[in-house]
């Protein structure tokens, strides 16, 4: 399969292919735009993507030196300042009592099959031991059990690029997998973050995996790029209608799982909102 000139995996677009063959064919090699949205009701589905938009990019500030005091004070959404303050107290009392140092927005990438593999990072942070930790902040409603997020590719891909390339930030000395930890922080359970460490076995198997499915990818003609036989990944896909797969959306507040990829805007990452890296 010829992608596109330039194209980058990413977890996002992996987790796509994974979810469903055909959207991964429709959405990243033919770039098909289709007029459908994503979640009921619309107006709330995009006023909650925008909140979460807007409180990485509070946290981001804050990260850098922005005064808390000063992004608090330019507050106006009562549900955007309770996951504010969320933050300040996990800030406060956790996640930062063994921080030296902070990354926090930063891009990874490293070569896979003919391509090669990045990945966003909320937060790395460099710890007085010497470990690693991935912090990844979720605003969604409900929190997913903790089987779901192993499945993801989230968990799988950000690990792996941090040991692949991520030297740099480890005074450029090798970051072995046991000095890893990816940490969900979620803005409506505090007190919930799911933490999973990594090793030089689960990397293996996610190398094999990873390398896998890009393989697939490359090798496949249009016929391998087959829809999914689990319905429930149509639910808030954009392309439903096209593959005569419904036409009404489903409610944002729906029991199943796969809310998440809604609730949480930045599970997806958009190859195409990401300045092109030169090497």
């Amino acid at each position: 399969m010829r992608l596109p000139k330039g194209f980058q995996f990413s977890q996002g677009s992996l987790q796509d292919y994974v979810d469903c063959a055909r959207r991964f064919f429709l959405r990243y090699v033919q770039r098909l735009a289709w007029p459908a949205v994503e979640s009921e009701p619309i107006l709330e589905s995009e006023h909650y993507a925008q909140l979460g938009e807007q409180f990485h990019k509070m946290i981001q500030q804050h990260l850098i030196g922005v005064p808390a005091e000063k992004i608090s004070a330019m507050i106006t959404a009562e549900e955007l300042r309770e996951w504010w303050e969320n933050y300040l107290e996990y800030y406060r009392q956790q996640a930062m009592a063994n921080q030296t140092q902070l990354f926090p927005e930063i891009i990874l990438s490293a070569p896979i099959g003919n391509h090669r593999l990045m990945a966003k990072f909320d937060l790395i942070s460099l710890q007085k031991d010497g470990s690693l930790v991935i912090t990844d902040w979720k605003t969604a409603r409900k929190p997913p059990q903790r089987i779901w997020l192993e499945r993801r590719l989230q968990t799988r891909v950000y690990p792996y690029l941090l040991s692949k390339a991520g030297d740099f930030l480890n005074n450029n000395h090798p970051i072995y997998p046991e000095q890893i930890r990816m940490i969900y922080w979620f803005a409506n359970f505090p007190d919930q973050p799911e933490v999973f460490s990594y090793d030089r076995k689960t990397m293996k198997a996610d190398q094999e995996r990873l390398e896998y499915l890009v393989e697939a990818i490359e090798m496949g003609d249009e016929k391998a790029f087959h829809l999914t036989d689990d319905k429930k990944h149509c639910q808030f896909c954009v392309y439903r209608s096209l593959c005569g797969r419904g036409i009404q959306a489903s409610n944002l507040d729906t029991d199943e799982e796969s809310v998440e990829d809604i609730t949480s805007f930045d599970d997806r990452l958009d190859i195409d909102q990401i300045a092109e890296i030169e090497y």
